[in-house]
């Protein structure tokens, strides 16, 4: 049974780690949680579920402006081709649906099959917010503090340089 929001949230508190959450409407996309990106300050994230042609998996986080090179990023990760993990695979290693990948997904990751690649430009932030196992919800934690939860789940991020962020729009006022 996948650990619950409430597991994620107990397992932060065991470990001394404090966050702040958000309740919203379900977001499923980047362009879907840009009103939550107003009123949030911190890094945004989107998180990619891939899988090579030989079957490893990755879990990548990146910044929500990322543009990530899929092609580009095998060729850093010395992986074979990318491609999105189908959702079944995704329930069963990290215990989330599409639409709620989230960097926390990695407590339900017990057998450590997915390998966590966190982009370069997500760890200038001081703050990240990430779903809390739910697409109806941000939690806002502390960048040593998610490296800290990720580890005590048993695994080792590797930080990546994944690639510019998208050009953004002027504010108009």
């Amino acid at each position: 049974m996948p650990a619950s929001r409430q597991d994620l949230f107990d397992l932060l508190a065991g470990l001394g780690i404090e966050t702040t959450t958000l309740e919203h409407p379900p977001v499923f996309t980047v362009a879907e949680s840009a009103e939550l990106e107003r009123q949030l300050s911190g890094a945004h994230t989107k998180n990619l579920f891939l899988k090579d042609e030989d079957g490893l998996l990755f879990l990548v986080v990146a910044m929500s402006s990322t543009r990530v090179d899929l092609k580009g990023l095998a060729r850093k990760l010395d992986a074979g081709r990318l491609s999105f993990g189908k959702p079944e695979l995704l329930l069963d290693t990290l215990g989330v649906p599409p639409g709620s990948v989230t960097a926390f997904a990695v407590i339900n990751d017990t057998a450590q099959r997915v390998s966590l690649i966190v982009d370069t430009d997500l760890m200038q932030h001081d703050t990240i917010n990430c779903h809390p196992l739910e697409n109806t919800a941000t939690t806002s934690i502390g960048r040593e503090a998610l490296l800290r939860f990720v580890r005590a789940c048993g695994h080792e991020p590797r930080i990546v340089a994944l690639g510019p962020a998208a050009p953004t729009r002027p504010e108009t006022g």
